[in-house]
């Protein structure tokens, strides 16, 4: 990003302002908080002026497969453009812990949008961000396949910026804003190009290696756990859908869907389960009314709360309250002075 800026900054200086060392070789593994990042951006696009707003095109036009490691060369190797997305619809967590990305099918025809999943505030480092991304997808395919690669439209959520006339001269079609998703549209025939590198046998030793690393992940932070803590923290403001969860996890509803299926969990018991736990423990342990704590649990009558707890437990909320109430040892009067 610092490279895209040209002569307006001084790039070791901007990277040394965020903790990187501009002199050690690249790693791709190395983070920095998203915060520090989108104010990277906005600090750069300030300095470059009327200009700035290609900042991100010029970023995208920039990068190499090379640049992201082992996934890049699993893009490089796969057949198709479609199989490189897919690729990094699956293994892009190994890389980044604030996004995921979805290949979404159409429900007619064979062509498909490629959509970005990124949570947090939509503060202008992230639009920078997203609008990069966009752009050094379609850098990536232009670089792997034989024809000159023009998505069908591109879609940004957040508002225009003051000009999108280079906007749509990199990508080559339609770019709309203010739209429900970041993403790019492809067609079925684009997604079936051939990637000019394939090679089947580096493949499937990059795809072993990268399950592995993908189970490895699961372990260390289990996919329900985190939909759990999710949920919890939503449930004030309503029951959450698959969908918000989903976001809030930084990954499409569909990747959601898959990984609680590969532990043979669902995404509605997960729900109720986390409603029962946290029912129980605020009965047991709050001094909440039961109105209070139905809301706490997402329900806004207290009576379908009452009616959906005496279907998981077998009693009213009053009732198991009293229950584990009475089963605690009394407490111990403190002596007189």
């Amino acid at each position: 990003m610092t490279q895209a800026a040209g002569t307006s900054i001084d790039p070791a200086a901007m990277l040394r302002s965020v903790g990187l060392d501009p002199d050690s070789p690249l790693d791709v593994g190395e983070r920095i908080t998203d915060d520090a990042y989108y104010d990277l951006l906005e600090r750069i696009a300030t300095r470059m002026g009327s200009s700035g707003v290609e900042l991100p095109l010029r970023a995208g036009a920039l990068m190499r497969h090379d640049d992201y490691g082992a996934l890049g060369l699993a893009w490089k190797s796969a057949a198709t453009t479609r199989d490189s997305l897919e690729r990094v619809e699956r293994y892009a967590r190994l890389w980044t812990d604030n996004m995921t990305y979805e290949l979404r099918q159409h429900e007619q025809g064979d062509g498909a949008d490629f959509v970005l999943h990124r949570f947090g505030e939509r503060r202008l480092g992230m639009r920078l961000s997203n609008e990069a991304t966009l752009a050094s997808a379609t850098s990536l395919i232009r670089q792997r396949t034989s024809t000159a690669f023009r998505p069908v439209a591109v879609y940004c959520e957040h508002r225009a910026p003051r000009s999108t006339t280079a906007h749509e001269r990199y990508f080559g079609c339609p770019v709309h804003f203010g739209c429900e998703d970041d993403a790019l549209r492809i067609s079925g025939a684009d997604l079936a190009l051939p990637n000019d590198l394939a090679d089947d046998g580096i493949s499937r030793f990059l795809l072993a290696h990268l399950e592995a690393e993908i189970e490895a992940l699961d372990e260390r932070d289990p996919i329900e756990d985190l939909v759990r803590q999710t949920v919890s923290r939503s449930l004030s403001a309503g029951v959450p859908r698959m969908r918000t969860v989903a976001r809030r996890l930084a990954m499409s509803e569909r990747t959601l869907q898959r990984r609680l299926a590969e532990q043979d969990l669902t995404f509605k018991d997960l729900l109720a389960a986390t409603r029962e736990q946290l029912a129980r423990n605020l009965l047991e342990h709050s001094s909440y009314s039961l109105s209070e704590i139905g809301f706490l649990t997402g329900f806004s009558e207290q009576s379908a709360f009452t009616r959906a707890f005496k279907r998981w437990s077998g009693s009213t909320p009053t009732a198991f309250r009293q229950d584990r109430r009475a089963s605690l040892p009394p407490r111990q009067e403190s002596p007189s002075p």
